[in-house]
Parts: C-alpha cells; structure tokens; sequence
C-alpha cells in the first residue's frame, strides 16, 4: 500500500462505522468498492478493475498483476452516515491483510459469487469473521451472470457458513436475466438501472407469491431466535414491520444469521440497497471496542496496518476506538512507554490527507511512531492494556533464499526487510546457519514474488533468489582408529603433531562428542584442546560435503617433539585424522524429515494423500478438522526437500485453499538414487 501524504482532510460530523469488504479472489470487492464511491459521489465516474483506474488496487504491485495484494481504505458518506469502507484481498496468499483490517471493522461485506468452486475460499474468510465475532451480510454478486435461482446458489454456499444464509431479497426475473429486486422486509419491488439507483415498481401476481413464499422463510429463521414472533408465525399473525426488522438487525450483530443481499457491482446494481442496510444495521464502534478490549480499560486507538512511505516515513493506521486524538499529542503503549504522534492523517486509497484533529470511530494513519506495530493498542493514559482479539499468526508456507544482488547492498536490503516485515506479519526473515542462506518466506508464491517486486520498486533493490538448500548432514555407521600426523619442516622451527583418534557412532541426536585417554604425557595437556578443534572443524565438512553429527572422537594415542610442536601442528593433525578416517566409517547422508499436518476440504483428502506419497511422505492419519465442517486434517512425516513447493501442487488440488503447519521431527538416513539426487542437486560429491 503506498500512500503519498498531501493535501486536506474531509470534514464531516457523524461518528464513522467501519465496512470491511471480503471475499474469494475475484469476487469483485474492488468492484464493489468503486461502485459505492460512485453512488455516494465520492468520485466522478465509477472506474473498473480491467480498464486500471479504480481507487483501490491501484499500487503497482496490484496493477501489474491485476489483483488485490493489500488493503485499500476509502470513506463515503451516504444519507448524511459516514462509512469507512476497507477492501481486503480475497487470495489466500495475502487474507494476512485481512486479518489486520478486521480488528477494526465493525461489519464485514462478504462479497461471494455464483460458483461452488469459491465455496472453499469462502469458509475460510468466513470462518475468519465468526472467530472475531465479527456481524456480516453477504452481497451476491454478478446476479446478472447467474444462471440458478437465488435459493438453489444460497444451497451451494450454506456449507460454508455456520450460521443461516438468510435472503433479505430475491430476485425479479425477465428473458432469463435479474432486472431488479423484491426486499422482503419492506415487501417492496425495485427496477434496477445501470450505475444508478433502483427505482420501485408495483410488484406482478406471480413475484407476489414468490415474494410471500420467500418472507415466510426469511420469518422462519429469524423465529428460530425469538419466541414471539414464532408464536405469532404459527397463529397465522402478520408480524409487525418494526418487530421483524428489530430482529433482523439484533441477530445479524449477534452472529446469529448472515443477510444476503445482491446485485451487479460492475453495473452498480444492488448497491443503494446494500447502503441502506448499512446505514440502519451496522453497529457503531462501541460494540467493536466491546470486542477488542477489557471493558474496563480506556484504550483510544488500535492499529491495524503499519506502512512504510518513500516520503513521510513510518504509518501507522489505526481506528480510534473513544476519544479525540491530535497531530502532536501523547498516547501510551502497553506497559506505559510513551510515543509521540508526529502528523495524523486520512487514508483514501493511495493518498494520505493531512488533518489536525479526529474522533471517535475514525480511521486514521499516525506518523513516526516508531516503537508501534501492528495490533497494539494505544491510549492516553499510562496502564496496562489487554487486547482480547488477538489472531493466530498464519505460519509461511513456501521460502525462498534472498541475497542482494550487489554486495554494496546487503545493509540496505537488511533494513528494507525489516520494514516488509513490520508492514506484513505474515513474512518472516530467518538465517539457515547450516545452509548460510537468509530465508525469506511467506504464504505461497505470488506472495513472496509481490514482497521482491516491492523491494526493487519501493526501495531500488535488486535481489537474487533462490530454492533454498536443504540443510542435510552426514554421520556414520561403523567405527574406525586412525593416525593423523603433520610433520614439515622449511627451516628453523619445523611443525610436527601427531595424533590418534578412535572414531565411532552416536545414536541418532546425540550430537558431536569429544574425549581423551591420554596418559604419560604422550600429547601434552595445553595441545589438547588443539586437537578438539581441529577435529571440530573437519566435521563441519565430511565425506559428502555436510556438517557430521552424532559421533564420538577419541584422542587415545600421540607424539609430540619438543621443538617443533605447536598447536597450529596438533590442530592440523585432527584435521587430518579426521579426514582420513571418516571414508573408512561408512559415511552416510541425512536428511531432515518434518512432522506436517496439512489442512483441505474433505473432497480433496484422497488428492492430498496421493500427493504426500508421491513425496516421499509417510501418512500418519487424518481426521476432520475441529469446528471446520467438510474439512480433514491429513498427519504425515515429510522430508524437507519434498515440502520446498508443496504449497503450489496442494493449493493446485485444493481450489486455492491448502494450508499447512511444519514441525521438525528427526533426521533420517538417505541413500541409493534419492541421497544421489540429494548430492547433485546440492553440488556435492563423496570425497
């Protein structure tokens, strides 16, 4: 998200509700969101995600590759109401940024569209908003491009729900296309016009019996939830207007059903109704800090996504959650350490407003507050402040080894890591001390291309990338005794060490293990320590070419002279003793092999089975995933150098869904054609 810092602040009185949009990749979000900005008048003329100028997705990132890669905020005002609308990434590669813009909303819009191949990705999101408590309504979207009836896609997406899809409207029907809308909470049919609002029409016999047929329905779930208006259904009562949107709202914030409504995003058909609903049924920003925060703390801010700017600095975005907050006032971490705000500002897509003052609900980025981080909670006052909607962290799935692509450049791209890193959570940065690589690693491949595309274009840095090498190692099967001796002699002082060593296997973990025997004097006390580490460093390179674990040195026997002896001499002569006697121990490679649970819908279990086998893999098991309905966790020891791309052949079987967690597990021997394969791919050979 790059914002640019210029111009003014909006003015406007009401207090902000905050609309996060969410959904599948392609669902139309952004659509979505141009084409409120365009009913409310936010901009002149509703732009369109083919033709590259909408508000949203307008960072390069997201140009380039015609999707959404992270948040875009815009506000509008509607009806004299100010919305906060933030447009989440529908990828499973990028819901990290989700994840941070949900613990300010106060709804969420999940658009969802007509195919079943999306159900999958839909649960995931909605899955994410029922673990926050989050209310939602889901806006069907691209009703013109159906070809079922609205209740028959309702079917189709139920399963990825855990509570009631209910209808707050269905469809009006000519020559096979959906020409407007019949509300059945208002009992009133609407014409639809493009990129203009609905106009009412008087509804015909046939959509009066649709329209009963589909209330009573929508009555039905809604007494599921309130005794009255169930006795009142069941007398044959007509309830009362006022009731039945009383519980429409109440069980909608309660998490207890989801609305949906729909419409055309692209043609701006459905999108004054959906605005409507908004206004009269989102929760204000009380209940959201009911949901984030002990309700005896007074905190003021929480922040939501932390940005790094080529021109003002450090971002932090943040909603005001109670109170005021001002350019240059005093806010107060968790534990009371003290940052100052150093320029406030507004957010409408790529540009960042200055302002000197905002309030209660708003949406603002702070300047320079350089010890805040995403998720914190900040306050006026010194205390302690619990956050009670902290997420779970999505763990990478897929690394790559990144170097600069000059040597001159390595401090620099250090410190443009680290921003990546405080910009977006779910990267991570870790140092392969085996492998010597730095490891750059995240939530699949579009993920970690994006995160270098920003490296060259944000921060002018060219980087080189790579698989990251697998960090095998080597040990031994057999025992062996062996002499080392270094003599040489060039004028004057000569070297000379000599050394006997036994070298025998540990079990499997035990790591490296170094002993003497001697006695008499025959290697002097203070060489000792000598021969340690040379024979320490010959394991960090045997016969393949890998560090050497789980064996045991013995230093038994020796000579010195008492001349030419020097540590450098006993040194070099565990040196050799090493290297000479380990192709006599039937050196053998291993590799690592990782515990793994892979999660999938259950229709895809059987291709993740065969998948995992294919690899190498040994299946422990599956079972169904806790609190997730049609979907398995399959269990499976895995080598890592079968895990590198998992994630793309997973996600591949999967509608784009596939997660997984890995756990180091043990280190197994390799051998025959897979340890040559290992060899080569590593550039290595037996010595």
């Amino acid at each position: 998200m790059a914002i640019s810092t210029n111009g003014k602040g909006s003015t406007a009185g009401s207090t902000p509700r905050c609309i996060a949009l969410v959904g599948p990749f392609g669902s139309g979000k952004t659509s979505l969101l141009e084409a409120v900005l365009a009913r409310t008048d936010k901009v002149a003329r509703q732009g369109s995600v083919a033709d590259g100028n909408t508000v949203g997705d307008a960072s390069p990132e997201a140009r380039a590759h015609g999707m959404s890669v992270e948040v875009n905020i815009a506000d509008a005002e509607y009806l004299g109401d100010r919305f906060i609308f933030v447009d989440c990434p529908g990828s499973v590669e990028f819901l990290s940024e989700m994840d941070g813009a949900l613990s300010g909303a106060d709804l969420a819009v999940v658009v969802a569209e007509d195919d079943e191949r999306k159900v999958p990705a839909l649960q995931l999101i909605l899955k994410a908003l029922e673990a926050r408590a989050i209310p939602r309504v889901l806006f069907l979207n691209k009703i013109d491009k159906s070809t079922r009836r609205v209740h028959d896609v309702l079917n189709v997406l139920q399963p990825a729900s855990s509570v009631p899809l209910v209808l707050r409207q269905i469809p009006i029907w000519e020559d096979g296309q959906a020409t407007g809308f019949i509300d059945l909470a208002l009992e009133r049919a609407h014409v639809y016009h493009e990129k203009e609002p609905s106009t009412q029409i008087d509804m015909s016999d046939e959509d009066r019996t649709r329209e009963h047929e589909a209330r009573f329905t929508m009555l039905e779930h809604l007494a599921d939830h309130d005794d009255d208006l169930m006795e009142a259904l069941l007398e044959d009562i007509a309830p009362d207007r006022d009731q039945v949107f009383a519980d429409l709202v109440n069980e909608m914030q309660d998490g207890l059903i989801c609305p949906v409504f729909f419409g055309s995003a692209e043609h701006g058909n459905g999108v004054s109704r959906l605005l409507k609903a908004l206004r009269h049924e989102t929760p204000g920003v009380d209940l959201l800090s009911r949901r984030v925060m002990d309700t005896e703390q007074r905190a003021v801010l929480q922040v939501l996504k932390t940005l790094h700017t080529q021109h003002g600095g450090k971002l932090s975005v943040a909603r005001i959650l109670d109170g005021q907050v001002s350019d240059g006032d005093s806010l107060f971490l968790n534990g009371g350490d003290e940052v100052k705000v150093s320029g406030l500002f507004s957010v409408f897509g790529q540009t960042a407003s200055k302002i000197a003052t905002a309030g209660k609900g708003d949406l603002v980025a702070l300047g320079r507050l350089d010890d805040v981080k995403t998720g914190d909670l900040l306050s006026l006052d010194q205390g302690e402040l619990t956050n009670l909607q902290d997420a779970d962290k999505r763990s990478p799935v897929l690394a790559t080894a990144i170097a600069a692509a000059e040597r001159k450049d390595e401090v620099r791209l250090s410190a443009a890591l680290a921003k990546l890193i405080e910009e977006d959570p779910s990267l991570t940065i870790s140092q392969n001390q085996t492998t010597a690589e730095t490891l750059l690693a995240g939530q699949g491949e579009m993920h970690l291309r994006v995160a270098q595309e920003r490296l060259a274009g944000k921060y002018g840095l060219n980087v080189a990338a790579h698989t990251p090498h697998v960090p095998y190692s080597e040990t031994i099967r057999t025992k062996t005794k062996v002499r080392g001796r270094h003599k040489k002699q060039s004028g004057g002082h000569g070297q000379f060490g000599d050394v006997v060593l036994e070298i025998a296997p540990l079990p499997r973990g035990e790591g490296l293990q170094f002993t003497d025997t001697i006695t008499g004097g025959v290697v002097p006390k203070q060489y000792i320590p000598s021969v340690k580490d040379g024979v320490m460093e010959a394991l960090g390179k045997g016969n393949f070419g890998f560090p050497v674990v789980d064996i045991s040195v013995c230093l038994t026997d020796g000579s010195y002279h008492s001349v030419d002896s020097s540590d450098q001499a006993f040194k070099m002569a565990g040196i050799l003793a090493i290297r000479d006697g380990l192709p006599d121990c039937k050196p053998v490679l291993l590799e690592p092999i990782h515990k793994v649970v892979i999660s999938c819908p259950n229709d895809a279990t059987a291709k993740v089975n065969a998948i995992v086998s294919a690899r190498r893999g040994q299946l422990l098991g599956f079972d169904a995933r806790p609190n997730w309905p049609g979907w398995d966790e399959v269990q499976a020891l895995m080598p890592e150098a079968e895990i590198g791309d998992l994630i793309i052949e997973l996600r591949s079987a999967t509608a784009g869904v596939a997660s997984y967690t890995t756990e180091f597990d043990h280190m197994a021997e390799l051998s025959g054609k897979a340890a040559d394969q290992a060899l080569q791919k590593s550039g290595k050979q037996a010595a």
